[in-house]
């Protein structure tokens, strides 16, 4: 299974900073450090990759960033899940977060489904702050980051 996403940054008053999303739903409802991670999804079936990352922004953000474009490579997760991601420069503001929804059993075994965004919010943190927050497999992509803008 292979997932893509883009890391937008910008250069905020105390430096680098990154937009990271946290995602929806009962499971990630009460998790905060060590769950946000970087707008990213599955790609169909023979997408091009940076299309596909492209595509999964705009459905868990709500905007297409225009590129340029720079490879982050890649990162296997602890379930075995490849994850490559893109780096944009950009700015969003959070409150303008428009996440497409996704149906789901809930409660668990209710038979009643309900619809929760994909992503339920997002911020800019600055990198220590990231390091906090993000998902510890999806780290690599900002140390790269910050290694490349050096």
């Amino acid at each position: 299974m292979t997932s893509a996403g883009l890391l937008m940054y910008r250069h905020g008053p105390g430096g680098l900073e990154v937009l990271l999303a946290h995602p929806g739903g009962p499971y990630w409802a009460r998790k905060d450090d060590g769950a946000w991670m970087l707008p990213k999804g599955e790609l169909e079936p023979g997408e091009d990759p940076l299309a596909g990352a492209r595509r999964e922004f705009t459905e868990e953000i709500g905007i297409d960033p225009p590129g340029p474009y720079a490879s982050l490579g890649e990162v296997v997760q602890k379930g075995g899940k490849r994850v490559l991601a893109w780096a944009v420069a950009g700015d969003f503001a959070p409150e303008q977060l428009r996440s497409t929804e996704f149906e789901m059993e809930w409660p668990p075994r209710s038979g009643k489904m309900r619809a929760f965004p994909e992503v339920d919010k997002v911020g800019w943190f600055s990198v220590p702050a990231a390091r906090a927050k993000m998902l510890p497999s999806q780290w690599p992509f900002v140390e790269r980051l910050a290694a490349a803008l050096e």
